[in-house]
């Protein structure tokens, strides 16, 4: 499976010069954890709430300082048709939660985490549904010792 397949698209992104304050209304809207700082197409870096609470107002920042004072500039990637194992073991790799992705170097869309574990009980669920179906569809066997005992 790809990472095109999985990802949220399309990201929330602002320019670089955004206001905090900007940025904390997007995160809010979109009910995101982070938005990508782009300019043009160019992935420029990310953001998160945590950065925004550390670096932006624990570093004494107002709410008009630029995204690009609190950003993080290196920034793991993925690409649009890199398989999933690739972003499990970026993650792995990394130690970070969410992975800006790219197609041809322009920024399509954010894999993240919670991406994957969706994804994953997705499949289980896919895997569990026959066998409870199998299960419900079976005649009930003999009445258990414990059914016997209890009966008048």
């Amino acid at each position: 499976m790809k990472v095109s397949e999985v990802m949220t698209a399309p990201p929330v992104s602002v320019a670089p010069h955004a206001p905090l304050l900007e940025v904390t209304r997007r995160m809010t809207e979109s009910a995101v954890g982070s938005v990508l700082v782009v300019e043009g197409e160019v992935l420029r870096g990310i953001v998160t709430d945590r950065d925004l609470a550390v670096r932006g107002l624990g570093g004494g920042l107002g709410c008009e300082a630029p995204v690009d004072m609190v950003m993080s500039a290196e920034v793991a990637t993925v690409d649009a048709d890199d398989d999933l194992q690739v972003a499990y073991r970026t993650f792995r790799r990394t130690g970070v939660r969410r992975l800006p992705v790219l197609d041809a170097g322009s920024v399509v869309g954010v894999l993240t985490v919670d991406d994957l574990f969706l994804d994953l009980f997705r499949r289980l669920a896919d895997l569990l549904g026959p066998v409870a179906w199998s299960v419900l569809q079976e005649p009930p066997g003999p009445p258990s010792a414990v059914a016997d005992r209890n009966a008048p």
